[in-house]
């Protein structure tokens, strides 16, 4: 059995008695969390969310892309999210990647298709953090959000604001 097989045939045993179908789609605590897809991070758990409580978007790098200020305009305007939370982490693979070498290296595997977008690597994380932070509050769109950045530290859990 693959990995998928398991997963599918954990969700037969969470949909057993599954009791929370009359949940809104807005965030019961009218936040979106912003974050990375590292493995490493679990954002319910480290910050005590539960199914219905936030919005949640992931994506390498925790960037904030336009498919992110999308998302986040739809969440604030039409679903009532009041606040973001922008969480990068430590060790992140993003942070100081060789974004040329490593498109090389994945049009290499891919077989010669080309990479047609910016993957998103950075040099610095806490000033990613703050430009990222900064980039949703500028927006005219999300001008009313409330935005703060937090750094999560992969070896302890942690997470420590940081000043914008």
């Amino acid at each position: 059995m693959g990995e998928t097989d398991a997963l599918l045939a954990n969700n037969e045993r969470y949909s057993t008695g599954f009791d929370k179908g009359d949940l809104p789609a807005e965030p019961a605590r009218r936040v979106v969390v912003v974050t990375c897809m590292d493995a490493r991070i679990d954002p319910a758990a480290a910050l005590g969310l539960h199914e219905g409580d936030a919005h949640v978007l992931r994506n390498a790098g925790g960037v904030v892309t336009e498919d992110v200020l999308r998302s986040l305009t739809l969440s604030h305007h039409l679903l009532g999210a009041q606040e973001v939370l922008l969480m990068h982490h430590s060790r992140c693979a993003m942070a100081g990647m060789d974004e040329a070498g490593a498109i090389a290296q994945i049009e290499e595997r891919s077989g010669g298709a080309t990479v047609d977008f910016s993957l998103g690597a950075f040099d610095d994380l806490e000033a990613d953090l703050r430009a990222s932070a900064e980039r949703i509050a500028s927006h005219p769109l999300l001008s009313r959000l409330s935005v703060r950045a937090v750094l999560y530290e992969v070896e302890t859990g942690k997470v420590r604001e940081v000043a914008r």
